[in-house]
């Protein structure tokens, strides 16, 4: 059996993500053929695998890290939010059925409710909820480390969550099964990283602290001599020690993985490679719309040069807007009442007859159609769109998935398709076609364009191709940068994270770690898991 690593975090958005992808990446550039996996996600931000599975956006980047293909095997379970208290359970890169929060991690509720079409999975999570997926989630992990040198595992949330320590199948759950190491992180941005990190441990049994090998500081800013006095109390108190200190850097936040807990009201992404070629910025704004998914679509946009991409609720905030975008979402029908509510819906609209441009994708693409027929995702039934394109979409119960190849303004685009709407087509231009020139996907009449493909602003010649459109109909005198290669900027941004760990954690140390597992005799810190 391989070696491995459990990293877990003092709270969510600790810096597991890009932990876990930065020691990847430090290990395969050392030789080591490693692959991340974690056992169940809880995200809006999903991808399409080449096989067709739909597993976590973050796992795809750790596994870009590990320079290996993604596959449904490292992420085996994911939750998709629909609501506060409910999500569409994706097992094994399948939909199988929407769940309560209480349904899937407690012991009483409803069951899930399968999917029509979902088979035999489907009838499994009927009754089992999470504590019978485990058996599912150690097959996977055992596979990848039947297959590779390490397997680097994300934790969820924190380890500590008493309330559902019963039914853990992503943090100690697994590393206790899998007899996994596992190494705390702590985000020190935030304060109170020493009392996060020992409250951690003395909230977990003896046999879980006996697997808690020491702490990983995230985020630190300033002169790191003046923890280090704080790091060896911390060693003093728990006989654990500190396998680095991580500095903040900015830019290093690619591919987060929750749509929903989020918040990216009035956040801006704007490129720090170089000036604009041209005379004039574009000024993108993205409507933040309930149950937003892959709003990673539009990094792509803000990696170009002189593109300054903006997230906006208010239709004031379309004013100067060179391109709105109306990106993905779990939620198609509520996101457009909610465009309604806001009066963004009429402004988008205002802007659509006088020629401006607008991007839908996926559900935003679906919301822009004529209308929309869901018995499915919201049970809305017949809901009129905004009727900027000539397509209806009808939801279906089987979802699409797919990583479809095609051009669209002369140029090669690829992308990945994950939606249960259904778009027939009744007008207006293709958008995506084939090598031949047949339609592939989406519409475009005027200055509104829409599709499902996520993704496809990562291809550069038609990122390129679509901002020369956009700022021709915007009256801008933009020019795309010539030679801005999104995957390069994604490769780089992904050494800089091993660079992270080869230069401020203790490598030596984490090495041994992930080879011969924890420490023996580490102490039992009081008062541990309540009974």
């Amino acid at each position: 059996m391989s070696g491995g690593l459990l990293i877990a975090g003092t709270t969510s958005d600790a810096g597991k993500s890009v932990v876990t992808a930065g020691i990847c990446r430090w290990l395969v550039r050392r030789g080591v053929k490693v692959a991340p996996f974690k056992a169940q996600n809880m995200s809006l931000n999903s991808f399409v695998t080449r096989e067709g599975a739909e597993i976590g956006r973050a796992q795809a980047m750790q596994a870009q890290a590990a320079r290996v293909e993604p596959t449904a095997l490292m992420n085996p379970v994911l939750l998709k939010p629909g609501s506060d208290r409910s999500s569409q359970v994706v097992l094994m890169g399948r939909p199988v059925g929407e769940m309560s929060a209480r349904g899937f991690f407690g012991t009483s509720g409803p069951a899930a409710e399968p999917l029509p079409g979902a088979g035999a999975p489907g009838e499994r999570l009927h009754g089992g909820r999470q504590e019978a997926l485990l058996g599912t989630v150690l097959d996977c992990l055992a596979q990848l480390r039947g297959t590779y040198d390490a397997v680097i595992c994300e934790g969820a949330g924190s380890p500590a969550e008493i309330n559902l320590r019963r039914t853990d199948i992503v943090n100690m759950g697994v590393a206790r099964n899998a007899g996994l190491p596992v190494l705390i992180v702590g985000d020190i941005d935030r304060g109170g990283v020493f009392a996060s990190f020992f409250g951690t441990v003395a909230l977990l049994s003896p046999e879980d602290q006996a697997l808690v090998a020491g702490f990983l500081v995230n985020k630190f800013r300033g002169d790191v001599t003046l923890l280090e006095p704080g790091l060896d109390m911390l060693h003093g108190l728990t006989g654990r020690r500190s396998y680095g200190v991580l500095p903040f850097q900015h830019g290093l936040g690619i591919d987060e993985e929750d749509g929903l807990r989020v918040s990216l009201r009035g956040a801006v992404r704007e490129s720090a490679v170089s000036s604009p070629v041209g005379e004039d910025i574009l000024r993108v704004a993205v409507c933040a719309i309930p149950l937003m998914s892959n709003f990673t679509d539009v990094d792509a946009l803000a990696a170009e040069p002189g593109v300054v991409v903006r997230f906006v609720d208010r239709a004031e905030e379309l004013a100067d807007a060179d391109l709105v975008i109306v990106p993905g979402t779990r939620g198609t029908v509520k996101a457009l009442q909610w465009l309604r509510e806001r009066g963004l819906a009429d402004a988008i609209a205002r802007r659509a007859a006088e020629g401006r441009p607008v991007l839908g994708i996926c559900g935003g693409y679906q919301l822009l159609g004529e209308h929309i027929e869901d018995e499915v995702e919201s049970r809305a039934g017949h809901v009129d769109g905004l009727g900027l394109l000539p397509v209806r979409v009808r939801f279906a119960r089987e979802k699409t998935l797919t990583r479809p190849v095609g051009e669209a303004l002369g140029e090669h685009v690829e992308g990945y398709e994950i939606h249960h709407g259904v778009a027939e087509v009744t007008g207006g231009e293709a958008f995506m076609s084939d090598n031949h020139g047949q339609d592939l996907d989406g519409r475009r009449v005027g200055s509104v364009w829409g599709t499902h493909w996520h993704g496809s602003l990562e291809s550069d010649g038609f990122r390129r191709a679509f901002l020369r459109e956009v700022a021709a109909a915007a009256g801008r005198r933009f020019v795309p940068a010539a030679d801005t290669s999104f995957a390069a900027l994604r490769e780089e941004q992904l050494d800089r994270l091993g660079d992270l760990i080869e230069e401020h954690a203790d490598t030596d140390a984490l090495w041994r770690l992930i080879e011969s597992g924890a420490p023996q005799g580490l102490p039992f810190i009081p008062p541990g898991a309540p009974a």
